[in-house]
């Protein structure tokens, strides 16, 4: 999972309790991976349709999101080396299992800004 989740040895018992929590937060973090995990929840997709379906992203973070992402075993790259390559991003089984948590999140949000919508017209 690389270095970027946190260590709880030395931490009291409400860390440590908290730390699956912090791991699943570190994986996610990362302005556009939830919106991959969506789109990779539909079907396998290539590298250039990916970067089209994401307005906005850079190629750049792209990239970088999708390594972490297959870094923390979450999307699988598949390459054919063919001319030209064709290079496909997929879930893993543990990315489909991460998706309810991207749906929950998304409707949590949806419910937040609905509410928050509702306040501001008050």
């Amino acid at each position: 999972m690389g270095n970027r989740v946190t260590k709880f040895e030395v931490c009291s018992i409400e860390v440590k309790k908290a730390c699956p929590i912090e791991t699943t937060l570190s994986i996610l973090k990362g302005k556009w991976k939830g919106i991959i995990i969506s789109i990779l929840s539909e079907q396998a997709v290539r590298f250039n349709e990916l970067k089209r379906l994401i307005p906005g992203i850079t190629q750049r973070i792209l990239t970088l999101q999708l390594k972490e992402l297959e870094e923390d075993g979450i999307v699988n790259r598949d390459v054919e080396y063919t001319v030209p390559r064709k290079v496909e991003y997929s879930l893993t089984e543990q990315g489909k299992a991460l998706f309810p948590v991207i749906e929950g999140m998304r409707n949590w949000g949806t419910r937040y800004l609905d509410s928050n919508i509702d306040l501001d017209l008050n």
